[in-house]
């Protein structure tokens, strides 16, 4: 077993179960941040509400004391008013009582110097309630508030409203309101308590639409899952549909039915290919099992020397057959040439024209060269390469082949041309296509197999090469581009 599939092993399998986990996992990030935000908004805004409040209270507490009235007791904001030279609370409400500020204010009285004028916000911190306090409205006693304040000069006042709040003529008086959170953290919480249960809603619902969004996005992909379950490699020849919205999974149809049709394109070549050589394979043999049986039916009136020389021509024809069957293998598995060796084509063409045998024909191989042609490569497969393409040549030619090589920046050019009959130009791809032959009337043994030109053109793509039939107006012109390599003395 992996190490790392029982900590996987919560992770579900399913397509859909994991687009819908991944989206409520998005969502759950998304929603707890907009709650975090709004949390703290409604927060900060409960807060600034109780700050008004409280600004409201002050600003009313201070125009009642300048006309000398005693605020009332009943308030929704706690206060308190204290003055210099007083151990007493001048007024106090909201909550402030249950301090028992009779015995002694709360919250410190102003300095003999403080300057009347505008109000300041500053934390302040309650002290704790005696013990004989009830304390039933606020618990406030140890705690830290923000607490407004506003000071008041006495000899703003007349004497006897100085007297009716019993304060003396220099007097200070300062007005304190204390700033309550309970507001802004009553609004908050019950805000989290209906978010909570918002989110988790949210994220259920869309996680569902998530899910079945997929399931219903994947449904055409289940369709050509199950379509091409049915394709074996011997029959590749069902077909997805492509549906008609253009969208990814038309995309993804059109790939499956591409690669569908190389499949049976390559399923098709295959068969030809062993019909082909099959059948390559049954001429030899037949001509070999046939002058065997004649031999051996009359074995008085045969000539063995004659009969040995058949059978001998033959398995050398068969041999050469399996070679080219057996190297056209290896090639198939289409693996690019990593030989370091550097081939100089210049000579290895010179020495192929010097052994060329041309006694059977008059036939006159010439090469036409400037400067060497160096090519990375395996020096056995660019002569197997160079002689596939003479002996094509030679079985057409009439009178002469003409080689040249030529270098062209960075690559080879080498052309082999003869001035037979030529190609039709509608089959100058087929008949690179193995077992192929234009003209079927001649003999196999003169003929050849029809293995030379793809087995040529095979070792060019192996050495990242091109072979292709140039156009010309007399015979036939084979073309090979090889990449250059670097000659000796340029390195």
């Amino acid at each position: 077993m992996n190490a790392t599939e029982p900590r996987l092993r919560w992770w579900p399998r399913s397509v859909r179960a994991r687009a819908a986990l991944a989206a409520a996992s998005a969502a759950a990030v998304i929603l707890a941040g907009i709650g975090w935000w709004i949390h703290h908004d409604v927060y900060r805004e409960g807060t600034r509400i109780a700050e008004k409040q409280a600004e409201t209270q002050l600003l009313s507490l201070a125009d009642q004391l300048k006309e000398g009235v005693v605020p009332v007791r009943r308030s929704a904001v706690p206060y308190e008013v204290v003055a210099t030279g007083r151990r007493t609370a001048v007024a106090y409400g909201g909550g402030m009582e249950d301090f028992a500020p009779g015995t002694r204010h709360v919250l410190p009285a102003p300095p003999e110097t403080a300057r009347s004028g505008g109000w300041t916000i500053r934390p302040l911190r309650i002290p704790e309630r005696r013990a004989d306090s009830p304390g039933d409205r606020f618990d406030m006693a140890g705690r830290t508030y923000t607490v407004m304040s506003m000071d008041i000069g006495a000899d703003e006042l007349s004497g006897d409203e100085a007297a009716a709040l019993g304060v003396a003529a220099d007097a200070e008086l300062r007005v304190y309101v204390v700033v309550l959170p309970h507001t802004a953290e009553a609004i908050t919480k019950a805000t989290g308590r209906l978010l909570l249960p918002a989110g988790l809603v949210s994220l259920v619902l869309i996680a569902a639409v998530a899910y079945f969004a997929v399931r219903i996005a994947l449904r055409p992909v289940e369709a050509i899952r199950v379509l091409t379950a049915s394709v074996t490699p011997s029959d590749p020849r069902e077909r997805v549909t492509v549906p008609a919205t253009g969208h990814e999974i038309a995309a993804l149809a059109t790939t499956i039915n591409t690669t569908l049709q190389r499949l049976d394109n390559a399923a098709a070549q295959q068969r030809r290919f062993v019909a082909d050589a099959a059948h390559e394979l049954r001429s030899p043999l037949t001509t070999l099992l046939a002058s065997l049986e004649v031999a051996l039916a009359y074995p008085e009136r045969t000539d063995w020397p004659a009969a040995a020389t058949t059978a001998a021509r033959q398995t050398r024809r068969l041999q050469a057959l399996a070679e080219d069957l057996l190297l056209l293998a290896r090639l198939d598995t289409r693996t690019p040439t990593t030989d370091p060796d550097t081939v100089d084509l210049t000579a290895l063409v010179a020495r192929l024209t010097e052994q060329y045998p041309l006694a059977e024909r008059p036939l006159t191989l010439t090469c036409d060269s400037t400067a060497s042609a160096h090519a990375h490569g395996n020096p056995g497969e660019y002569e197997r390469l160079l002689r596939n393409l003479i002996d094509n040549a030679a079985r057409h030619a009439a009178h002469r082949i003409q080689i040249t090589i030529r270098n062209q920046d960075d690559w080879v050019d080498l052309t082999v041309h003869d001035d037979g009959p030529g190609v039709p130009t509608e089959d100058a791809e087929r008949i690179f296509e193995r077992f192929v032959r234009l003209d079927d009337a001649r003999s196999r043994d003169h003929g050849g197999t029809g293995l030379g030109l793809a087995i040529a053109r095979d070792l060019a793509h192996r050495h990242r090469g091109t072979l292709t039939l140039a156009p010309r107006t007399l015979g036939a012109c084979f073309r090979l581009r090889l990449p250059r390599a670097p000659t000796p003395a340029e390195n």
